[in-house]
């Protein structure tokens, strides 16, 4: 039998509460903008982040590259760290979908450099391609769930001159809200856009918002028809959110604390863990997560000497001590 499973935050089993919701959920035509449930929980959410509205997409592949081309023309240029799940696990959607070049740069541990975005930006050379948007990772994934404090996050959006719009891509954002005591709205007031996943820290089984101003909401709608994002009786899903919602966020801060005990146990500082993913170093990742596996516990070799691990809500605290036992034996 399994014990947990820590491969990834994007797999969850529903809570019953969800499940019954699910069945239970009173449901209309989302395309036509009729469903009661998915209609709440746009709402909800955008209350939440104390802007005008929210939309419902499927993934937050989907929410990302909707943004994109929200604030994009073909020919533009998008700013993305050089790990950011926008430029290295979505299919190249930025150039692909709407004509547009990433260019990267490198943060430390995922945290951006105002003064460095501020010199990236084009200017108005007419050989150059236009800086039209900035997206801003946060937590970040692959510098192991690392906050982006909100007091950088305005840096850089002081440091970008008016024309740049700024994305975040918040599907853990729930996470650095949490670990940091920082307002959703503040992410929200900073950004022109931003994306929240609901299948991450809330463990719905899918399901990612993006928010924005009411306008830029109605060309979303679109541009999420476009992508194929538009679905009919799509309450099931957003029921899951709403049950979320109402349990709250105390779950989030048991997965932050659980982190902290695997990574003593893999060999990793447990202050560079802020939130619930462990990235720990190894000889040989992928003979490491083989063993763990063996022995019932799922990791994820992310590169030939390191493995991730990620707490969720269907991770308790046995769990972790089974895990932290099985390190022992393996490492």
């Amino acid at each position: 039998m399994r014990v947990s499973d820590f491969r990834s935050d994007t797999v969850t089993k529903p809570t019953d509460a969800m499940r019954r919701a699910m069945a239970e959920a009173e449901v209309g035509d989302d395309v036509l903008e009729d469903d009661p449930t998915v209609q709440k929980l746009e709402a909800r959410i955008a209350e939440l982040f104390e802007r005008e509205g929210s939309l419902f997409c499927p993934t937050g592949t989907m929410a990302n590259q909707i943004a994109i081309g929200l604030w994009t023309d073909p020919g533009d240029e998008v700013l993305m760290e050089e790990k950011a799940h926008s430029f290295n696990f979505e299919v190249g959607g930025a150039a692909r979908l709407w004509g547009v070049q990433p260019r990267l740069f490198q943060a430390v541990r995922g945290i951006p450099d105002p003064k460095m975005l501020q010199s990236m930006v084009r200017g108005s050379d007419v050989h150059m391609c236009r800086t039209a948007l900035c997206i801003v990772e946060n937590t970040h994934n692959f510098h192991g769930g690392r906050v982006v404090p909100i007091e950088r996050i305005q840096e850089i959006r002081g440091a970008l001159p008016e024309p740049v719009g700024m994305h975040i891509d918040g599907a853990r954002l729930w996470n650095a809200h949490v670990a940091s005591g920082t307002p959703l709205a503040a992410y929200a007031d900073v950004a022109d856009s931003l994306m929240v996943a609901l299948s991450k820290g809330m463990g719905c089984p899918a399901g990612s918002m993006i928010i924005a101003d009411s306008d830029a909401i109605v060309e979303a709608r679109r541009l999420r028809k476009l992508l194929g994002g538009g679905m009919r009786q799509v309450g099931v899903l957003a029921a899951t959110g709403l049950v979320a919602l109402d349990g709250g966020f105390d779950h989030i801060a048991d997965d932050h604390r659980r982190a902290q005990a695997l990574a003593e146990a893999f060999g990793v500082d447990p202050a560079n863990v802020d939130t619930n993913i462990v990235i720990a170093t190894v000889e040989n990742a992928k003979a490491v997560e083989d063993a763990l596996r063996e022995r019932g516990i799922w990791v994820f070799a992310i590169a030939e000497d390191q493995i991730r691990l990620v707490t969720h809500r269907d991770v308790n605290d046995e769990d972790v001590d089974r895990a932290c036992a099985a390190a022992s034996d393996v490492l």
